[in-house]
């Protein structure tokens, strides 16, 4: 009696994820690219604020409350934009005066 050799096939195996782990994963941005986009952001407002001065002094703009609603956007967003300079100085300041 003679055993013939087990002859395997080979099996196709395929599956979904459903746990997410092969999706990509969304880019994350940097603290550089936060603080630039909130810089670009108080740019703006202080350029609408400008541009809205100018067309209120031109005579084009008939509500002066939303120029005066443009000018205090702009004026709060560089405060506090100051304001976060200030403490970051005021920190690095306090880092550097740290002994080791």
């Amino acid at each position: 009696m003679e055993i013939e050799a087990l002859q395997m096939t080979p099996v196709k195996m395929s599956a979904q994820s459903h746990l997410g782990e092969l999706k990509e994963k969304p880019a994350v941005k940097s603290f550089g690219e936060y603080l630039m986009d909130a810089l670009g952001d108080v740019n703006k407002l202080q350029l609408n604020s400008d541009k809205m001065k100018a067309a209120l002094a031109a005579g084009q703009v008939e509500d002066i409350s939303s120029v005066v609603i443009a000018s205090q956007k702009a004026d709060i967003a560089l405060q506090l934009t100051l304001q976060l300079r200030n403490r970051a100085i005021s920190a690095y300041q306090e880092l550097a005066r740290m002994q080791v």
